[in-house]
């Protein structure tokens, strides 16, 4: 069976964090070596607590994770919570892997998560960070179009970006992938009038199952976006 290592905390809701991921990945026949970064307490309305695990256990947990048989073929990093976290975690996970980093820096119900400095080479490393419109501003550091501030996230170091459409408007969701080589691709879907927290962990899930699966970058960009979409549309 295909494994990813999934990144992130727990939310005591169920809507989103590592039970979003472990479900995605199940529905695409994928199993789950978790590690926790964090517990957080809440609802789908608020954040009302967030416990962080210290860091050298986050490590700990990660390398424990790894050297379990089958070696998973790919990780999803989630919420981190901090920069020591980051740091940890980017020392633990080997070379070669292909990481998709989705920067968590607050919850979908509120309440702030990680500073926009805090995810250091994890966001260089990654073969792709999948920010939402919100996250992109911050994350460049660019007032602008989404093209502009992610040709600044690239120009950071940041080998791909799929800046996500969800929060946008018109009749199609649109994301778009951007690399230094290619010009961006489009990956769209009918807006759907329905709004579900643990989107943006599903979907960087599913792309990372089916980086684990051999597909290349734009196919798991695409496969993922199409299992979202599924998703919602139960």
């Amino acid at each position: 069976m295909t494994v990813i290592l999934a990144i992130g905390g727990t939310d005591s809701s169920g809507g989103a964090g590592l039970t979003r991921d472990t479900a995605m990945a199940a529905e695409l026949g994928t199993a789950v070596r978790p590690v926790v970064t964090a517990v957080t307490v809440q609802t789908n309305e608020a954040v009302l607590d967030v416990h962080p695990c210290p860091p050298p256990r986050v490590a700990d947990q990660a390398r424990a994770a790894l050297a379990t048989p089958p070696l998973p073929g790919a990780v999803k990093i989630g919420m981190l919570g901090s920069a020591a976290v980051a740091k940890a975690v980017d020392a633990a996970l080997p070379a070669g892997l292909p990481i998709v980093l989705d920067p968590v820096l607050k919850a979908s119900s509120g309440g702030a998560l990680m500073e926009a400095d805090g995810f250091g080479t994890l966001l260089r490393r990654a073969a792709l960070v999948t920010p939402n419109l919100a996250e992109l501003e911050v994350l460049s550091g660019v007032l602008g179009s989404p093209e502009a501030q992610a040709a600044a996230l690239l120009a950071q170091g940041a080998r791909a970006v799929l800046v996500k459409g969800g929060h946008g408007t018109g009749a199609e969701s649109v994301d778009l992938l951007f690399t230094a080589e290619d010009a961006p691709a489009p990956f769209a879907a009918p807006r759907l009038a329905v709004s579900k927290r643990g989107t943006g962990c599903s979907l960087a899930t599913a792309i990372a199952c089916h980086l684990a699966k051999g597909d290349s970058l734009q196919e798991a960009c695409r496969h993922g976006k199409d299992a979202v979409h599924r998703w919602l549309r139960r």
